[in-house]
């Protein structure tokens, strides 16, 4: 595997972990600011937000600057939004930097999956690929727990410094490494969201984004789940925040497996209605950690085990708008998180009970499972847009 690719793959793991460490540390920077819980739970919210619309947008944008250039730019606005993190004085200026490594881990995130697959071989293509998204699940299973490790023992603020020291090892290594590239049209913003017009392709990323929303409705609030349904410390939510993280990278196998055996479509309908089953029935399991945990395992496998059948079936209904597909599916991913932590604040502000967040949770799967259903029910695309070429 070309070395390059691994640099790629180390800046995405700095960049994955701005994202999803917060979940981990919400109580402390709720309590720092002496905001609500649900309001700080916002901070996942608008990052999701900010980086599901800037993607595609910074992209066309940005298509004809010089890749290496622009990575190195990305990196140090990414770099510059968590030391501005690391010394906010009140709730809106973190909030504010918070979109600024919203937009640089956006641009950073594209740019890293297509300087690799520019940089591979065919034949090693799609694992480059998958050694990049590999990145950002790995800041997944080790950057919660080791967040909340770090956050009890030096403060919150520690984390986001600790991240802009692993952007400033990026760009050394970018620098070094990595050739120029140039920058070449790309595909106009109309052409992309008209792809998306299809009901049968748009329903398919609605069930992308109901699934997402569903899981983060009680994901992002899980430190708080945890602290008040089973009266965890930190060193056990750590314990299973890192449980939850391997499962959930797991999960991938899992999905890809049974895509393979008895087909994308029926995977999709399976995955999402055991998913929605099991947030069910996750507050109802409380009462022991014998089985809590088991509960806990399969909800985080099922979490990540929608994506390969569904990018299978995206490809499946339209090969000649895959690529575009993949983008809007990862920004409806996004779009998701946004929506199911934000819906998850306001039950928790509303109700006070992180229970009532994942049944509520439950409920917005349901509607995934009814978007998907509705997108394998209409009839296959008569004829596909011509390829774009990059």
């Amino acid at each position: 595997m070309n070395l390059k690719v691994y640099i790629l793959a180390l800046s995405t793991v700095a960049v994955g972990l701005v994202e999803l460490i917060v979940g981990g540390i919400l109580p402390a920077i709720a309590k720092e600011f002496n905001i609500p819980l649900g309001s700080a739970g916002q901070l996942i919210t608008v990052f999701a937000l900010v980086y599901a619309f800037a993607g595609p947008l910074l992209l066309v944008m940005t298509s004809k600057v010089e890749r290496k250039k622009l990575y190195l730019a990305s990196l140090f606005v990414f770099f510059l939004g968590n030391i501005l993190t690391y010394f906010s004085p009140n709730f809106a200026f973190m909030m504010a930097a918070r979109v600024l490594t919203a937009i640089s881990t956006a641009l950073i995130v594209v740019l890293s999956l297509t300087i690799a697959a520019k940089i591979t071989a065919p034949a090693y293509r799609a694992k480059a690929l998958g050694l990049i998204y590999m990145g950002i699940s790995s800041s997944l299973v080790l950057g919660v727990p080791l967040g909340i490790l770090i956050s009890d023992a030096f403060g919150w603020r520690v984390i986001f410094l600790g991240i802009a020291v692993l952007s400033i090892g990026s760009m050394v290594l970018i620098s070094m490494f990595l050739e120029r590239i140039p920058g070449e049209n790309t595909i106009p913003l109309s052409q992309q969201i008209k792809a998306v017009g299809s009901p049968k392709i748009g329903s398919a990323h609605l069930a992308t984004l109901f699934m997402l929303a569903g899981h983060y409705t009680i994901y992002a609030y899980f430190t708080p789940f945890l602290e008040t349904e089973l009266h965890l410390g930190s060193q056990w939510i750590s314990l299973c925040y890192l449980i939850f993280g391997i499962a959930a990278v797991s999960g991938g196998a899992i999905g890809g497996s049974l895509a393979d055996a008895i087909g994308a479509p029926k995977s999709i309908i399976i995955v999402i209605s055991a998913f929605a089953f099991v947030l069910f029935l996750l507050p109802i399991t409380t009462f022991s950690m014998a089985v809590f945990i088991p509960m806990m395992i399969v909800w985080a496998a099922l979490s990540w085990s929608l994506a390969p059948p569904q990018q299978s079936y995206l490809i499946q209904t339209d090969p000649a708008s895959s690529d575009i597909q993949q983008s809007f599916n990862n920004s409806a991913l996004q779009i998701g998180i946004s929506l199911g932590s934000g819906i998850g604040g306001i039950v928790l502000n509303q109700t006070g009970s992180v229970s009532s967040v994942a049944w509520v949770g439950s409920i917005i799967a349901i509607l995934a499972l009814l978007c998907a259903a509705y997108s394998i029910s209409r009839p296959a695309i008569a004829r596909s847009p011509a390829p774009f070429h990059k």
